[in-house]
């Protein structure tokens, strides 16, 4: 695999989370290369399971005064986001 530049692999990150449907195997290694090139993934974290990296847009949603609890469709792990 060829070296990217930090803009290559910001599009591609781009690119990768504008679809609809996310694939865990996929996800990770989005995950893995932002990490590397030093990119921050910001909202595009809310769209995938912390633990499994499933997609959230399958899972039942909470609200509290202060956080949003997204339990996994697959693995049934409470992801929370504090809102602001």
């Amino acid at each position: 695999m060829k070296d990217l530049s930090k803009k290559e692999v910001a599009k591609i990150i781009e690119d990768y989370f504008s679809k609809d449907k996310l694939d865990s195997l996929q996800t990770k290694k989005i995950k893995t290369l932002a990490m590397v090139h030093q990119i921050r993934l910001r909202e595009y974290k809310k769209r995938f399971c912390k633990k499994c990296f499933e997609d959230l847009r399958l899972g039942k949603i909470r609200l509290s005064e202060r956080y949003k609890t997204i339990v996994c469709g697959s693995c049934n792990y409470k992801n929370r986001f504090k809102l602001s």
